[in-house]
């Protein structure tokens, strides 16, 4: 092209992102090569995001779409052609990962523009992290926290696994880094699904809502944009050995009809091969990995969790819900006191034939009065208090040894009571599924975290032998309210009804517990 028509094509963002002459990144080679570089021509999700950028945005994407390279690619373009002035920053998981995106795709697209065209952009400086332009005093900087600095562009890579492995390093991004961005800059947060908590996964959820309520975005609210597997072309392998069972072919038809989309054999193949070569079978890793739909994205397979055909019932009679508190009706609870250092709680009511529970506490590493005093402040009147059968035994303390039991009676609570213990863990883990199938309820909101513990309450897996045990997994969380709610379970006949009627007296002046 001669100079005029460069400069016309130069004027044009559009052209410069997507005719491959500007950029060049790079891109994996095959088994004899590796680090090849190709020119930027961006894929159809990409183009699809590009048209669609929002003040705000969040992406949930399925693996290895390019989303880090062509955002690295079009915040560079902004600094290069822009006005002049603009911050633009990535954010990272760790350091090590800061410093190849910024070598990898940052750097390496500058270092690569076509010379005549990089001699119009000297640096002003070059640093491990940051390229800053001499021409318009423009930056574009790489690195796990931006706060402090004023942005126009902020994109936070894979947010979902921040907000997973490094909490405090989430808190600093929600905190200190996005909002460090201009009312009218861009906000651009990407990541594939990591569990179905955490800031990532809110985000994604109230941006999703919010884009199916069809109301009119602010430039606060997030955009939501969801790109799944089956939208890449290079998703595909032509091999004939790959058995797709009907089961699995039942899986892909919903998805064609839920999405209308069409998934064909090689694409089928495909995603059957990346499951069990890749992820060892797992349907859980794929959704996270590479999901279908965003709601899978976030999903966690049930197989091998306890109550699940129980809680399937629970939900389907709506007995998750706004549970009032009756003030005239005593509350009691139910504990597990965990070696582990987790204590969980349940506060129950019983009203008529209903069991009604209308809260959850529960903590790690906290002495019992931490959790008395919590207790104290809700201001509920209180029945009986019912501890796991270890909570008899005395446990040593910094001047006497004393049993939890003990210990609580001593903080003020009265009618603390021992569930005795089950002769076999199967039995009391039964005797919670017939308590869950019958007339017991869960308010939805003071109850959250610890219904989240019942449904993923799960058994151990035995790899050797490829299916599950009869031992709970103890070790990721869930464990502790499971077995406060199996307290209940096991003495569920025992624990007095109370219909409808007047208010009793006020408790005693001396015991705030009753």
């Amino acid at each position: 092209m001669d100079a005029d028509e460069l400069e016309k094509n130069l004027s044009d963002p559009w052209w410069r992102l997507t005719s491959g002459f500007l950029y060049q990144i790079l891109i994996k080679g095959d088994e004899d090569s590796d680090g090849l570089k190709a020119p930027f021509i961006p894929n159809e999700h990409q183009v699809d995001f590009l048209n669609n950028l929002w003040y705000r945005n969040i992406i949930l994407k399925a693996r290895q779409l390019g989303f880090t390279t062509a955002i690295a690619i079009y915040f560079l373009d902004c600094c290069l052609f822009g006005e002049g002035n603009i911050r633009a920053g990535i954010i990272a998981q760790d350091k090590d990962t800061a410093s190849a995106l910024f070598r990898d795709k940052v750097k390496f697209a500058y270092d690569n523009l076509p010379p005549e065209i990089k001699a119009r952009f000297p640096l002003a400086r070059d640093s491990a992290s940051e390229l800053l332009f001499s021409h318009n005093n423009s930056a574009i900087k790489v690195a796990t926290s931006l706060r402090g600095l004023t942005l126009q562009y902020l994109h936070v890579s894979e947010y979902g696994k921040i907000c997973a492995q490094y909490p405090k390093k989430a808190k600093e991004v929600k905190t200190g880094s996005i909002p460090a961005v201009s009312p009218e800059g861009i906000v651009i947060i990407e990541s594939t699904a990591e569990g179905d908590e955490g800031d990532f996964h809110d985000m994604s959820i109230q941006a999703e809502n919010k884009s199916n309520s069809g109301k009119e975005l602010t430039k606060k609210d997030y955009k939501f944009h969801f790109y799944p597997w089956y939208g890449a072309k290079e998703y595909r392998v032509k091999l004939p050995y790959i058995h797709i069972s009907d089961k699995e072919h039942e899986y892909f038809d919903r998805i064609e009809q839920e999405c209308n989309v069409t998934i064909d054999a090689e694409q089928r193949a495909w995603y059957i091969a990346t499951r069990d070569n890749d992820f060892s079978g797992s349907s859980e890793l794929m959704w996270q990995e590479y999901p279908s739909t965003s709601g899978e994205a976030f999903k966690k397979s049930k197989e091998g969790c306890w109550y699940t055909e129980q809680f399937i019932r629970v939900r389907r009679e709506q007995r998750i819900c706004s549970l009032p508190i009756r003030t005239d009706v005593p509350v009691n609870t139910f504990w597990d006191i965990g070696n582990s250092d987790g204590t969980a709680i349940w506060f129950h009511q019983r009203v008529g034939m209903q069991d009604l529970f209308i809260d959850f506490e529960e903590g790690w590493g906290e002495p019992y009065e931490y959790f008395v005093n919590i207790m104290q402040s809700k201001g509920y009147l209180w029945g009986k208090h019912y501890l796991p059968h270890d909570g008899a035994h005395a446990r040593q303390g910094q001047s006497q040894n004393l049993s939890p039991q003990q210990m609580l009676k001593n903080l003020g609570l009265n009618q603390v009571l021992i569930v005795p213990r089950v002769s076999e863990l199967l039995h009391g883990i039964n005797k919670a599924r017939n308590a869950l199938m019958n007339d017991v309820w869960f308010d939805v909101d003071r109850c959250k975290n610890g219904l989240h513990h019942l449904e993923n309450y799960t058994r151990k897996f035995n790899n050797h032998a490829q299916k599950y045990t009869s031992e709970p997994v103890k070790s990721d969380g869930h464990s502790e309210a499971a077995d406060a709610f199996r307290q209940f379970a096991q003495i569920r006949e025992q624990v007095g009804q109370v219909a409808d009627a007047a208010p009793p007296p006020p408790p005693p002046q001396s015991s705030w517990m009753g």
